[in-house]
């Protein structure tokens, strides 16, 4: 009996690999940033082009980074309803002020996110304002999903595996951006809203449904770290998410004057905050 030799793949060779790689240029990848940004398809309405920073799809169980200018606007969608965009942000020049959930809803006096909130550091200052949204499904309390957790609940929770936490996936975010785990703090997340009962439990509300958007307006330079991953408390049994939409465009910095810097008297010592800073850096 004769046995037929074996074919060896394509890629098994350096030129194989390299031929295998050089085949795929051009070709499309729904899950891969776009480049340039600016060769979207259909930006937002009033945006040119030339204007979009951030053009990405990010798949359920993936992340995703990049650092923002001042005044970027950054657009998160939920594609199909089952996204869930858990977010931290750092101050790009001086990542140890970085998001801080506990001052975000107490200074603010305003546990639940919505249009007009403000994201704030741990200096009293404003990282990112949120300036619209459609979905209201959101938390600011409850962080992101772990290791441990994701294991009991799927069967394993690291960052190569079928059902990542979100801390996992935060931390490969972190590591492209010089920093560890010690620097990941409580996020916010988007798209799977979580309310408080009189009783001080909490219930867990879901989506708002497919194609809802929170924009967030870059207040600094930023770095964003975003992680895509089923909400800690949804109740499914399956680990369920769905694609998330990101887009990002130059756009302007609240200013004094606008409605936003003006709307409480605890926002707008949070800007007169950032304004000293960022002007004494000369950013300003």
């Amino acid at each position: 009996m004769t046995t037929e030799p074996v074919a060896e793949p394509a890629t098994a060779t350096a030129y194989g690999a390299r031929d295998h790689a050089r085949a795929q240029a051009g070709t499309e990848v729904d899950t891969m940033p776009v480049l340039p940004a600016s060769s979207w398809p259909t930006p937002p309405e009033g945006v040119a082009a030339g204007d979009i920073v951030w053009a990405e799809t990010v798949a359920g169980g993936n992340y995703t980074h990049k650092v923002l200018a001042r005044g970027t606007e950054l657009r998160l969608t939920d594609l199909t309803g089952d996204a869930c965009a858990h977010v931290l942000l750092y101050n790009a020049d001086r990542p140890w002020e970085r998001l801080n959930t506990a001052d975000t809803a107490k200074v603010l006096w305003n546990a639940y996110l919505g249009a007009g909130h403000l994201l704030l550091s741990d200096q009293g200052r404003v990282l990112a304002s949120l300036v619209e949204d459609t979905s209201g499904r959101h938390d600011a309390l409850t962080g992101t999903s772990a290791l441990a957790r994701n294991t009991a609940r799927y069967g394993d929770g690291a960052a190569g595996s079928a059902s990542p936490a979100g801390r996992e996936l935060f931390k490969l975010a972190a590591l492209k951006n010089g920093l560890g785990p010690r620097d990941i703090p409580p996020s916010v997340s988007f798209f799977q809203g979580v309310r408080i009962a009189e009783d001080g439990s909490t219930g867990f509300t879901g989506s708002a449904g497919p194609g809802t958007s929170v924009t967030l307006r870059a207040e600094q330079p930023l770095t964003v770290l975003i992680a895509n991953v089923p909400h800690p408390l949804d109740p499914r049994p399956a680990y369920t998410c769905t694609a998330l939409q990101v887009l990002a465009h130059r756009a302007r910095p609240t200013a004094p004057g606008d409605a936003l810097w003006d709307a409480t008297p605890e926002g707008r010592r949070a800007f007169l905050n950032t304004a000293e800073y960022l002007t004494a850096r000369g950013i300003a």
